[in-house]
């Protein structure tokens, strides 16, 4: 499959164009306020920052809370998952956060890729700090790094693989990690590991929606049928041959023209190829939209990325020309 035929460079607004966003979704479950009270206050005993966010959806998978609560940290992103996100954009979005201020890395926490390369990054981010132990005389103090990110984003899988052992729990549904812990990986660094907290309320949909795409909203709130429906459109506009492929839908330029082809009847397509029926022969769409998600995320429809760093500029233009 060649993921190139993504359509970006699109004017409009690919949401917009699919017929806007049916779902409302907002997930803030207790433990994250106390969480982030957690962080505020471990704040004062950190050097640096890793943040880890989804090379699919790297701002949508941002807490804007987070540049508050770093001001003055040195800063580390790492575009997780970049194996599933496409080569061209996670060099964009590297491009875009270096120019920022951030020290960016693309990474697979789960095979291990790039990971041997952040001890180096680290250091060269800490540059200032270490130079001013050594010139106090201060030796062999390790670099305190927080580790944070959104709720399902890899964090406890990176620190794992990164450090060779279990130190954390893993899963794949949000928020395995409840408090906060400090693990020391050798003599030179000691990271701090965070629960995933996302923010009390998203003032834009659209992110919401991407999270939940990406598995970051808990799916128990969810209705799996409208989500997997949105997933079509957006992947409709943006990755046509993908959907083509997998699920043996019509080619993309013919794909494009059918007006008739609305998101439902794109999920009974699903249903019927992979005959998800129920007795009496109806669809049975629940199972198809949990094959539409779970191919999304696993990365079995290819490497797709949702947001790119053009998108993103033209809509903070546009919504300062609107104030």
């Amino acid at each position: 499959m060649d993921a190139g035929l993504s359509v970006y460079g699109h004017s409009a607004d690919p949401f917009s164009l699919t017929g806007g966003i049916v779902l409302n979704i907002q997930w803030y479950p207790g433990h994250m306020t106390k969480a982030k009270r957690a962080m505020k206050e471990d704040i004062r005993l950190i050097d640096l920052i890793i943040e880890l966010v989804d090379a699919r959806a790297p701002l949508a998978s941002r807490n804007p809370d987070i540049d508050e609560l770093g001001k003055g940290k040195a800063r580390l992103i790492l575009l997780n998952k970049s194996d599933l996100a496409e080569e061209r954009w996670n060099a964009a979005w590297s491009g875009w956060f270096q120019e920022k201020g951030f020290y960016v890395m693309e990474v697979n926490s789960r095979s291990g890729n790039g990971l041997k390369r952040i001890g180096s990054v680290v250091a060269d981010a800490c540059r200032e700090k270490l130079e001013r132990d050594r010139r106090r005389g201060i030796l062999n103090r390790p670099v305190r790094a927080m580790v944070v990110g959104i709720p399902n984003v890899g964090k406890s899988t990176f620190i794992n693989s990164f450090a060779g052992k279990a130190c954390t729990k893993t899963g794949n549904k949000p928020g395995v990690t409840k408090g906060n812990q400090w693990i020391r990986l050798n003599k030179t660094l000691e990271l701090l590991d965070t629960p995933g907290i996302l923010w009390p309320k998203f003032e834009d949909q659209k992110v919401g929606l991407l999270l939940a795409m990406l598995g970051s909203i808990n799916d128990e709130i969810l209705n799996r049928e409208e989500l997997a429906a949105e997933l079509l459109k957006l992947m409709k506009i943006r990755y046509p041959e993908a959907i083509k492929e997998r699920y043996g839908m019509p080619s993309a330029e013919d794909f494009m023209k059918e007006e008739n082809t609305d998101s439902a009847a794109m999920l009974e397509k699903v249903a019927e190829v992979r005959s998800c029926l129920m007795k009496g022969g109806e669809f049975d769409l629940a199972k198809a939209a949990g094959i539409v998600i779970d191919d999304f995320r696993s990365g079995r429809l290819g490497r797709i990325t949702l947001e790119v760093p053009e998108e993103k500029e033209a809509e903070k233009t546009g919504k300062a020309a609107a104030k």
